[in-house]
């Protein structure tokens, strides 16, 4: 508390702190203005070659004319027999007190000078009056500025609860359905509307009521923003855009009556869009998780629940919100009347991926040889953005390497730079270097040799950043990743390629010289063999779901997590979790002891050419055995 306290006693003091200093300020500067004349003449009168004694000197030999005294400033402008009348007279500082010194006067007349005194009266009311006019107007002034600069400041007093949304009139924003690639369920579904507001019409004749609010639900990257923008484009309409996170302040009531002031806008122009972007960082569930409810967050939230469907219809107004985090949400805010309707915007499918490709290639110089499809099939799991990303790192590539146009090979170093890391200086120690190879080796022919495993694309011993010495890559297949239905034997497989490379080590250098270069794989076959037990019955305990999938701590959720089963069931479950680890291990090193030969053959190979790509090794395989029939083709057969 005491740290958060500094913070709103400087807001509140910073408009009587500045007046006062910019008010001390200003009278300084008065002063000297006033003060100023005064000094310019002692300046001038030093600079000036006519002294005082030159003066009393002249008037003794009878030379001057004139004199004209200003006692107030304490200066005599004399003029001397025989100047003209364009001559400047000469200026002389008096002495304090001879401004009005009798003596000095009788001596002027004694020697016949024409002397004038000024009166005191006209020349002190004229400065008055100028200095206090001059006060007036830079205390005005200042607190002007200071409360010009306090209504329009970011974090100023004054608009604090004023809506930061982002507003287009014309909704230009540069973006239609057809910029819009991969995402066609989710295209087809908000074309409705699109129609609702250039034809409402259409719908109200039939009695229809187009939903209050359209939530994008998907992952990062996926494009939900990207649609949003798209609907105004292709609607033409008004549109608000502002992100959750700016509605939440930390004084208490901010964010409600942003809330507030955003539809009020949004009323006046209808019919509109209004876009929440990130909604969850305000929308999360009222009063759990840690720490308990957040008063402003909540309040925030309950305004807005108020505004989408409250007393006060909102006809015309459509509110469209993006989140990654649905599972977070208040349920208030999903029920009918408010979110009508979720339209999952998922990771694009081969087709999604190949027309995503195709949108981002457009403005980029891809030579002919180039297959997006072959890259497209590369790239399981890629978001738009990681595909535009993809395409982007794979022109600074060619721009590098002083090319004309993008290749297949730039593309092909940007998957892989993006997936494993930036390749390194090749190793030089050879020991080190072999056995790298051999454990490359092992998860690349168990990889080739088994029947439900992916295809093998590459096997590099080129080391890449964040500890990587080498890595085997597979091509997935297409089908499961799509539909996410996974085999028995598909798993089993991909534990036994995981620990094909231990199981090489222990082959070749045996099972004291194994290295830690193993632990990720290891860790991998511990998650995916629990899962089999745990949550997808393909163990001895059979067909029952001991855990849940495992999820970060949200707001609404438990911090310890419970205990779905006994001591006894755990100690059951390790043992399954051992079982299937073991089984795959000791699978690979049988495959592998089988073909001892063949093994140091591809090493050898890869030694020689640090990479090699997936048909050359089945070509060297094939040699020595017959390479077995994949479960699932290319084509695209279900599982």
């Amino acid at each position: 508390m005491a740290s958060r306290l500094p913070q709103h006693s400087t807001l509140r003091r910073t408009l009587p702190v500045t007046a006062s200093g910019f008010i001390a300020v200003g009278w300084l500067l008065l002063q000297a203005l006033v003060a100023l004349p005064p000094a310019l003449a002692q300046t001038q009168s030093t600079e000036d070659e006519f002294t005082y004694g030159d003066f009393l000197e002249k008037v003794d030999e009878g030379q001057v004319q004139q004199v004209d005294i200003d006692p107030e400033r304490g200066i005599a402008q004399v003029r001397l027999k025989g100047d003209s009348d364009a001559d400047e007279p000469r200026q002389v500082l008096l002495f304090a007190g001879d401004g009005r010194n009798p003596e000095l006067i009788q001596r002027l007349r004694q020697q016949q000078v024409d002397v004038e005194i000024q009166s005191p009266g006209s020349g002190g009311a004229i400065a008055w009056f100028a200095a206090n006019t001059l006060l007036v107007v830079v205390l005005v002034f200042g607190v002007l500025l200071i409360l010009r600069r306090s209504a329009s400041g970011a974090g100023g007093a004054m608009n604090f609860g004023r809506s930061r949304a982002r507003f287009q009139m014309e909704a230009k924003t540069g973006v239609q359905f057809e910029d819009v690639a991969g995402i066609e369920e989710a295209k087809e579904e908000l074309q409705e509307v699109v129609s609702f507001l250039k034809n409402p019409e259409k719908f109200t004749t039939v009695g229809a009521k187009i939903p209050r609010g359209v939530l994008l639900v998907g992952s990062p990257g996926t494009g939900k923003t990207l649609l949003a923008k798209a609907i105004a484009g292709e609607a033409g309409v008004p549109f608000f855009s502002i992100s959750g996170s700016e509605f939440v302040e930390m004084f208490v009531g901010v964010g409600a009556s942003r809330v507030r002031d955003l539809f009020k806008k949004a009323k006046e122009n209808a019919p509109c869009i209004v876009f929440i972007d990130e909604i969850d960082a305000v929308g999360r569930q009222r009063g759990t998780g840690i720490g308990g409810g957040n008063d402003e967050r909540e309040q925030t939230l309950n305004q807005l629940l108020t505004e989408m469907d409250g007393f006060e219809g909102n006809s015309g107004i459509i509110i469209i919100a993006a989140t990654n985090r649905v599972d977070v949400l208040d349920s208030a805010l999903l029920r009918p009347g408010r979110f009508d309707r979720q339209v999952m915007v998922d990771l694009p499918t081969y087709q999604g991926r190949l027309a995503i490709l195709e949108v981002h290639a457009r403005n980029k110089k891809v030579d002919d040889s180039v297959s997006l499809g072959a890259v497209a099939r590369r790239t399981p799991g890629f978001s738009g953005a990681e595909l535009a990303n993809l395409l982007n790192e794979a022109a600074i590539l060619t721009a590098r390497r002083r090319k004309e146009a993008v290749t297949m090979l730039e593309i092909e170093d940007a998957i892989d730079r993006l997936t494993i890391g930036l390749s390194l200086t090749p190793l030089l120690d050879s020991n080190r270097k072999r056995m790298t190879a051999y454990h490359e080796v092992g998860h690349a022919l168990i990889t080739t040799l088994l029947p439900h495993s992916d295809d093998l694309n590459k096997v590099t011993i080129i080391p890449r950043s964040g500890g990587v010495e080498g890595f085997t890559q597979s091509l997935p297949n297409e089908d499961l990743i799509d539909s996410g239905l996974y085999t028995r034997n598909w798993l089993l497989d991909r534990i036994t390629v995981a620990l094909g490379g231990l199981a090489a080590e222990a082959e070749v250098y045996g099972d004291m010289e194994t290295t830690t270069g193993a632990g990720s794989d290891i860790k991998q076959v511990t998650t995916l063999a629990r899962q089999m037990v745990t949550l997808y019955g393909m163990s001895d305990l059979g067909p029952v779901a001991l855990e849940t999938m495992d999820s970060p701590v949200f707001l609404g959720r438990s911090l310890a997590p419970r205990s779905e089963y006994s001591e006894e069931m755990a100690s059951k479950i390790d043992q399954q979790v051992r079982a299937i680890a073991h089984h795959g291990y000791n699978r690979a090193r049988h495959m592998l002891r089988e073909h001892r030969a063949l093994i140091d053959r591809l090493v050898d190979r890869l030694l020689e050419v640090e990479t090699m790509e997936g048909d050359e090794f089945r070509k060297l395989v094939s040699e020595y055995t017959t390479l077995p029939e994949k479960s699932f083709a290319k084509s695209g057969a279900t599982p």
